[in-house]
């Protein structure tokens, strides 16, 4: 089918051909893959001769080909139409969020010219959770396989699969050749690189401007955010639907996959990851570790929202486990900023559940850039609500992935949501332990 495929990539329409002889099977595979056009031969030829078909043969495979061939739904096409308009705002944020959050949440990091040693060890610990968080999320969900059930088309044949660059090419394509040409192409690792390092240079520059200018473009895009997110019920509603109209009830059978996957790769986490830390480096029992914080977790979980959360998050450390003030001024504000575990394993089982939906098998350099790509955006992923679908927006244009495929996990999102947040303020509250621990000695 490479003909076919080439036809489709140039918007040439490829005319597939049906006879009497045609099997059933066959005649499934043909009429799904075909649009609007099939060409039908009515006579059965041979050297020679050629033998006439009766009409009630021919009635009846027409019978046949319309129980077959998808009918067009005035209803659905509505609904994706509603769909396709939330999709296209969602693409439309990608790119400025990532950018303008992550510059100012550079830009921000003042803090390490005094704190020095507290800020280093702080981001350290963040970064290697959230590294941990999204390696274990792959492989737990490649155990899995969330999202096979679905046998999903590729529209407009958006994929292809090439041969897999090597890990040198890779790093080197981190570094863009023209950061502007990355913003419009949208090439997120590039666009990552170039909002760190111009960041990180206001910060050392000190140009408190330049930092105003961008957390107020932050805070605007941020804005523009909430305002479009109004359109969420509504955009989410119509990819349900259209969704489970096309593919059936049974898709909900994977659907409750993907949900049990991410909220036990969540639980997994929080036991081997967080509880040793805060047991080994904060020398806190686990039963002290969740009384302590109760009232943060409960205020994360309803709100979804670890920035929302951070005043109860100071207050629940200093009052139940004496952490200083300079400290979780610091490390706590820190947090909600760049680290986003629970967010990174929702990236990565997202990925694989919607990889095996539409049947793409992803490479080790496609892991690879999920790890590192996941990694880095959880440093500009804003601490509010449902965001995260933004941030599994630029993770999946990383490896090529349609967006459509975010339509299949937005039904559940909105309690992972709530789940997630709630993992990211125990990890804030855990380093900010364990730093404070660490400096008492």
């Amino acid at each position: 089918m490479s003909f076919a495929d080439e036809c489709k990539k140039n918007n040439i329409t490829f005319i597939q051909l049906l006879s009497p002889t045609t099997s059933e099977e066959r005649l499934k595979l043909i009429l799904n893959d075909s649009h609007d056009v099939c060409y039908y031969i009515s006579q059965l030829s041979t050297t020679g001769s050629k033998l006439k078909v009766s009409s009630d043969e021919i009635l009846n495979k027409f019978n046949l080909m319309k129980s077959i061939a998808p009918e067009k739904n005035f209803i659905i096409e509505i609904l994706s139409v509603g769909g396709e308009i939330f999709l296209k705002v969602i693409k439309m944020l990608v790119v400025p969020i990532v950018f303008f959050s992550l510059t100012s949440g550079v830009a921000n990091l003042n803090e390490l010219n005094t704190l020095g040693k507290i800020g280093i060890k702080s981001i350290s610990l963040y970064i290697l959770t959230t590294f941990f968080a999204i390696t274990g999320s792959l492989i737990f969900a490649n155990l899995l396989d969330p999202g096979k059930g679905f046998n999903l088309k590729i529209e407009n044949n958006d994929i292809t699969i090439s041969e897999p660059p090597s890990l040198n090419q890779v790093i080197l394509n981190i570094i863009p050749n023209n950061p502007f040409e990355s913003l419009v192409n949208g090439n997120m690792l590039q666009v990552i690189f170039f909002a760190i390092l111009l960041g990180s240079a206001i910060s050392i520059s000190k140009k408190k401007e330049l930092t105003k200018f961008f957390n107020d473009f932050n805070l605007v895009i941020m804005k523009v955010l909430s305002i479009s997110l109004i359109i969420a019920p509504v955009g989410i509603f119509c990819l349900i639907s259209r969704t489970f109209a096309t593919q059936g009830l049974g898709s909900i059978i994977e659907l409750a996959k993907y949900f049990f996957v991410v909220s036990f790769a969540l639980f997994l986490h929080v036991i081997f990851i967080y509880l040793p830390l805060i047991r080994i480096f904060g020398k806190v029992k686990v039963v002290k570790f969740f009384n302590g914080m109760k009232e943060a977790l409960i205020f994360a979980f309803s709100t979804s929202s670890s920035s929302a959360t951070i005043p109860v998050t100071l207050e629940n450390l200093k009052k139940n486990f004496s952490v200083k003030d300079k400290i979780a001024s610091f490390t706590v504000p820190l947090g909600a900023t760049i680290n986003m575990d629970g967010t990174a394993i929702m990236q990565g089982v997202a990925t694989v559940f919607i990889a095996n939906a539409y049947g793409v098998d992803l490479s080790i350099i496609d892991y690879l850039n999920i790890i590192l790509t996941s990694t880095l955006a959880s440093i500009g992923t804003a601490g509010v609500p449902g965001v995260g679908i933004i941030m599994l927006g630029m993770v999946l244009n990383q490896v090529g992935l349609p967006l459509e495929g975010i339509a299949l996990i937005m039904g559940v999102d909105r309690f992972l949501d709530m789940l997630r947040t709630a993992v990211n303020v125990s990890g804030d509250s855990m380093v900010s332990i364990i730093i404070n621990k660490s400096e008492k000695k």
